[in-house]
């Protein structure tokens, strides 16, 4: 990684600590309380920084602002279509799933972790 920064840090701490999956506008205003003299710009970088650098992992949102994950162990993501709140989840992909992504899609090569999207139950309850 680059040259250590007490900003990136900041930022990748902010992220650990937050298991709400946070958007980098929240990232933002949450170390905004903290150091008022910290710009937007900066956070924005040092996130686009340590998602390259594989220390954060970016989950898009369809539609949505991006939201943050800390890379500490893999997992797949449950995303609500209708408030997008982000939950984590363990599945094992065995042989039979591995075999029809594979003869599906032509992959040869693919990850255990996947996104799947639905209603969350606070959203369901006021359809």
């Amino acid at each position: 990684m680059e040259k250590y920064s007490k900003q990136r840090e900041e930022v990748i701490n902010c992220i650990k600590n937050n298991k709400n999956h946070p958007t980098a506008e929240e990232i933002y205003m949450s170390l905004k309380l903290r150091n008022p003299n910290i710009s937007r710009g900066t956070v924005y970088r040092n996130l686009n920084l340590l998602v390259d650098k594989g220390f954060v992992n970016k989950i898009s949102n369809s539609g949505k602002p991006d939201k943050f994950d800390y890379v500490c162990d893999k997992h797949s993501h449950a995303i609500c279509k209708i408030c997008g709140n982000v939950f984590d989840f363990q599945i094992l992909i065995d042989d039979n799933i591995k075999n029809a992504i594979k003869t599906q899609t032509e992959l040869e090569e693919f990850s255990n972790e996947f996104t799947v999207y639905g209603i969350c139950k606070t959203c369901k309850k006021k359809i």
